[in-house]
């Protein structure tokens, strides 16, 4: 097994973070048996993963007469704060999702792309009853959101190749099966925009729209989007919501040293 590079990878290395990632996944705590079968790794395997997971401090078990339930720890949340606080896109961006997300009644955030997935970064809520689940930490795949589309579209095809075998199928209304030449062409209007969109697709009623912004050397370094309604997100308010994130975008681009 090699990258693209063509470097070798670590099998060990690989199960071990299969098996983490199928901790963190599952809705409750899961016995070794549930756990082997959901990482896809032989019992014998996973249970030396998992008591090296324990003795590191980011897995606990729990014992319920003969058997051991497992569950993941918080010690990956404070890796994820340590790395946030070195990129410090938050610190960057907050006062202009908080005007953006005032400005049109919908949270605004910030996402990047970590492997096959969009983080978040940073965001700004809205009063009111109703919160959307976006959260700075929430991992979602990069496909089925529309920050993610922002980032991918300017990706160069090597950064976007291994990504397209990678692509999701949402549980929205308008979810469609992963279709790589589809997905492909939808970039291609994400970069003829300046924008990218989702609706109902990752989730029912819920659309989200997003903006990329650039570092210095002029690679996508991530988007900034808003959440809301499917129904808000159309009409005057939908083109409030592209003047607003394109705006931001263009503002963090230029703190980061891209000249537009």
């Amino acid at each position: 097994m090699s990258d693209a590079s063509g470097k070798a990878a670590s099998p060990a290395a690989d199960r071990t973070l299969t098996v983490l990632e199928a901790l963190v996944r599952a809705e409750e705590p899961l016995t070794l048996t549930a756990l082997a079968k959901a990482a896809g790794v032989p019992l014998a395997t996973c249970a030396s993963i998992a008591y090296t997971l324990e003795q590191r401090g980011y897995a606990v078990r729990r014992v319920v007469g003969r058997s051991h339930f497992w569950r993941p720890t918080l010690r990956l949340y404070g890796l994820a704060i340590e790395l946030v606080r070195k990129v410090d896109l938050p610190s960057l961006v907050q006062a202009d999702l908080r005007r953006l997300a005032e400005s049109l009644g919908m949270p605004a955030h910030v996402g990047i792309l970590e492997d096959a997935s969009v983080v978040y970064v940073a965001k700004a809520s809205t009063p009111g009853f109703v919160q959307f689940d976006t959260y700075r930490g929430k991992v979602a795949p990069f496909d089925l959101t529309a920050l993610g589309r922002a980032i991918a579209a300017h990706l160069s095809e090597a950064e976007l190749k291994p990504l397209l075998s990678r692509l999701s199928r949402g549980v929205g209304p308008k979810a469609a099966a992963p279709d790589a030449g589809q997905f492909l062409a939808l970039l291609a209007k994400v970069r003829a925009d300046g924008y990218a969109i989702e609706s109902e697709e990752e989730q029912a009623e819920i659309a989200c729209l997003a903006a990329p912004f650039f570092d210095a050397e002029g690679a996508v370094a991530g988007a900034v989007g808003v959440t809301g309604f499917a129904r808000q997100l159309v009409g005057e308010k939908r083109k409030a919501a592209v003047r607003g994130v394109v705006q931001v975008g263009q503002e963090v681009s230029r703190r980061l040293g891209f000249v537009l």
